[in-house]
């Protein structure tokens, strides 16, 4: 995705309540933790309602440079043929955090000289624990000891696994990059977390979960106060999945039916899940939503009301660090103050949310509070303007949210909602439309 500094001007609603029904596409941190299993399956994998985005092109995209077979159907379903993998091979990681963290250990189970590089914001996202971790595997890596990317792999055919340290502290992702290939290894693998407290602790969960899906066994201890992950070798099995919908890409639509008041309803929403998404219905109903869970024949769907009141809520956001944008924009169309907190590792984001998210409101009027780890939002009359997004998805759906209510709200470059979402735009017409 290029950089781009074209406007999109944000639909304008007030209190003019929404009435709608929309389908969530697939998960994207799902999808891409597929892939990477149906890579290393020993039978070939069928994922059924994947995503479709910038972020899983990537990953399909650098899969294929590895050798690995993967077809998609006509109604956009994947089928991974595993393969012996080879270099030289060039991937282009973009700027996403699961291709740039979870490639690389696979990558080392090829053959030959594998590159990697990405967006210039890559350049700057935390990889170093990975990168160290698969040295003291005895992965060659050649990265001019800046230990981030652009970087080289000469990868010898296999990882011989063993036990191994990694800080953690700045991305889950560290954690699921080494698990997800730890069952390929000859002797499995004893991770061990050595840094301070672990964000976005479902996303492991989520890694976990899939592992033991497809057969893999792994154990979770505490030894002497740090966390420890023991994998056995094992053949995965390949297999046939169906994505759930990505939740935290529901929050923007979700919120809608708080700001404007009405409703809208999720469908296919899972009666259990990993995804940390999920706990938006008990954040937004602390806000003030209501939020119903209806299981029918079909499946199941989830409504959330809400009459255009919101109100504040102080709330530890470590473990779903991800849905802040979201929270955000809802804290600052509140009747009360707000406080986000836990959520220094989202400075290592896509850009600095926490300070992107201050600059921008206040640049509207907001009064919003930055601290090393979180965000202090008192409510305050907003004007038209500019939103600027750092090529940041979450960044442009927040600025949209806030669109609804002021207006004259103009978000640069939509586009790069693309990351996770096929057709953004599109998608909020659906909602604002009132279409089923």
């Amino acid at each position: 995705m290029t950089l781009s500094s074209e406007l999109w001007s944000a639909p304008y609603r007030g209190l003019e309540p929404v009435r709608s029904r929309i389908t969530i596409p697939g998960s994207k941190s799902v999808t891409n933790r597929a892939l990477i299993l149906a890579a290393l399956a020993d039978t070939p994998s069928l994922l059924r309602k994947p995503l479709h985005s910038r972020d899983s092109a990537l990953m399909i995209g650098g899969l294929k440079a590895l050798g690995i077979g993967i077809i998609q159907a006509p109604n956009g379903d994947l089928l991974v043929h595993p393969a012996p993998m080879f270099g030289p091979a060039h991937i282009d990681v973009g700027n996403a955090g699961t291709v740039m963290r979870f490639l690389p250990p696979l990558a080392a189970m090829a053959k030959g000289l594998i590159h990697f590089d990405g967006d210039p914001r890559s350049h700057e996202r935390p990889l170093g624990p990975v990168i160290a971790a698969m040295e003291s595997l005895g992965i060659s890596i050649e990265h001019g000891n800046r230990y981030s990317l652009p970087m080289t792999i000469n990868a010898n055919g296999q990882l011989a696994g063993g036990r191994v340290d990694v800080d953690a502290t700045s991305s889950s992702q560290f954690v699921s990059a080494l698990l997800l290939v730890a069952p390929a290894m000859k002797e499995g693998l004893v991770l061990r977390h050595i840094g301070s407290s672990l964000p976005s602790m479902p996303h492991i969960e989520m890694t976990i979960q899939m592992l033991r899906e497809v057969g893999v066994s792994v154990k979770v201890v505490e030894v002497d106060g740090h966390k420890e992950w023991h994998v056995s070798p094992t053949t995965m099995r390949g297999r046939e999945i169906t994505i759930e919908p990505d939740l935290s890409n529901a929050a923007p639509f979700m919120g809608a039916a708080m700001i404007c008041g009405g409703s809208v309803t999720i469908t296919d929403w899972p009666e259990s899940t990993t995804q940390p998404g999920d706990q938006l219905r008990t954040i937004l109903s602390d806000m003030g939503a209501r939020v119903e869970f209806e299981k029918s024949s079909s499946g199941s769907n989830l409504t959330i009301s809400g009459d255009g009141s919101i109100h504040g809520i102080d709330v530890d956001l470590h473990d779903v660090g991800e849905l802040t944008p979201s929270i955000a924009a809802l804290a600052v169309l509140a009747d009360s103050p707000s406080s986000l907190r836990g959520i220094g590792h989202l400075r290592l984001h896509e850009t600095d949310r926490l300070a992107a998210l201050a600059r921008e409101v206040n640049a509207l009027g907001g009064k919003v509070v930055e601290e090393a780890t979180a965000l202090h939002i008192t409510p305050a009359p907003l004007h038209a303007g500019v939103f600027h997004t750092y090529e940041d998805h979450r960044l442009a759906t927040a600025g949209a949210m806030i669109g609804l209510r002021v207006q004259g709200i103009e978000v640069e470059n939509i586009a790069t909602t693309q990351k996770t979402l096929p057709d953004f735009p599109g998608a909020w017409d659906h909602i604002l439309q009132g279409k089923q």
